[in-house]
């Protein structure tokens, strides 16, 4: 089974850039509780922005509560920050705190809990502790071993998640405390300060290189898992844009043409270089356990950026939005009720107009029908066909068949998004 492909967003333009780049899935902190706390986190009107967006699109969103709570958190204020994105129809939240994932299992039992790396759960013993409190999920430390990720995902009883590209911390992840002691900001409440990325004496001793597992995806995929995982909701949308659309190929490309088909591109690589490089990047610990050339210990190299490049992910992802293509059929015949029907091959909806006329002078022609039944222009689908049933010596004046149109699109658009909402509690 094909794993599904999770990108961060750290802003609701990169929300919007890993769905144009083919992300499945995409997850997202809002302005509390959420392990990035410098990140440009939308407000509780803008999650429930993005969740439609995503459910519009046919793709999943998660949302980070996966910072350390205090008990006096655990109050009215967390209910009534879950309630209204419950209801929107959130795919899961992803946990830190045993807390939550007992408060979210009491209050909000359909919403999937997803444990976060940060729990450092990284056994089949624990996973399958995990899937008896109701955890749906486990991602998995950075730390494991290829066997290691293949027996969790074998035995644990849970789906496991784990990540392919971005960041890695000098730490177990969420277990540093450093950036509290030196910073006085800490990683578990969202606020790492970035302290193993500093200079030293003799350089940047713990400053880990990027990982980077296109070479090795295959390996990773075989393993079971059930997400891969892309790291970086503090970087750009372009970031998001540019390495969400290589992984999104690399893992169709296996998919469909197995291990003799897979072939990493050089101009693949070097966009990813060029979309962040700290210093060279490694595979992690996927087949070692560690290593010292896993660290950069020099200055963040310097680069001419390719803007040629990079203006074609820009162009691709951030300036355009995929829309998505229907077909449709209108019908119109003396007497009755204009008819309009739409589909994206999923979702299909009918809508009635106004009633058509017999013609008295100029009869209305098909390619009138066609070009007003066919203006989508800011709309997010675009037609792909349209069929016209009409009979001869008929009118009908044009502004009937614009507001039929946009009946037809706004009906459709409800019934995308209105599946994924739950109306009970």
């Amino acid at each position: 089974m094909k794993p599904e492909l999770l990108s961060p967003a750290g802003s609701l333009d990169s929300l919007k850039a890993a769905v144009n780049a083919g992300a499945d899935a995409v997850y997202i902190g809002g302005a509390r509780y959420g392990a990035r706390a410098y990140a440009d986190n939308p407000d509780s009107e803008g999650l429930l922005k993005a969740i439609d967006y995503c459910h519009f699109h046919g793709r999943k969103m998660y949302l980070t509560l996966n910072t350390l709570m205090k008990e006096s958190e655990f109050d009215d204020e967390l209910f009534s920050f879950i309630m209204p994105l419950y209801r929107e129809g959130l795919d899961a939240v992803i946990v830190q705190d045993f807390g939550i994932v007992s408060y979210i299992r009491s209050e909000f039992p359909q919403l999937p809990v997803h444990a976060s790396t940060q729990m450092a759960v990284a056994g089949k013993y624990g996973a399958k502790l995990l899937s008896e409190m109701g955890v749906s999920r486990l991602v998995l430390p950075r730390e494991l071993r290829l066997p290691e990720i293949a027996e969790v995902t074998e035995l644990g009883g849970i789906e496991t998640e784990c990540f392919i590209h971005g960041a890695l911390c000098y730490c177990y992840s969420g277990q540093c405390l450093m950036s509290s002691l030196i910073g006085g900001r800490s990683g578990n409440r969202g606020r790492c300060a970035q302290v193993c990325r500093l200079p030293f004496e003799g350089g940047h001793l713990l400053n880990l290189k990027d990982l980077n597992t296109l070479k090795i995806l295959p390996d990773i995929i075989d393993t079971g898992v059930s997400s891969l995982k892309i790291e970086g909701r503090m970087k750009s949308p372009r970031y998001t844009a540019g390495v969400t659309s290589v992984y999104r190929r690399y893992i169709d490309m296996y998919d469909e043409k197995g291990r003799e088909g897979y072939r990493v591109s050089p101009s693949d690589e070097r966009l990813l270089r060029e979309l962040f490089d700290r210093g060279g990047t490694t595979t992690g610990y996927f087949t070692r356990h560690n290593g010292k050339d896993m660290i950069f210990k020099g200055e963040k190299p310097d680069r001419i950026p390719d803007e040629k490049l990079l203006s074609r992910i820009d162009r691709e992802f951030l300036e355009s939005d995929t829309r998505v293509p229907l077909t449709g059929e209108i019908r119109l015949a003396p007497g009755e009720m204009s008819y309009m029907s739409l589909s994206d091959g999923t979702c299909q909806v009918r809508v009635t107009g106004d009633i058509v006329q017999r013609a008295t002078t100029r009869p209305l022609t098909e390619d009138e029908v066609r070009t007003s039944a066919s203006k989508f222009g800011d709309s997010p689908f675009t037609l792909r066909e349209l069929k016209v049933t009409m009979l001869d010596g008929i009118f009908m004046p044009v502004s009937s068949i614009n507001k039929l149109r946009r009946k037809a699109i706004e009906s459709l658009e409800k019934e995308k998004i209105n599946g994924y909402k739950r109306s009970n509690f």
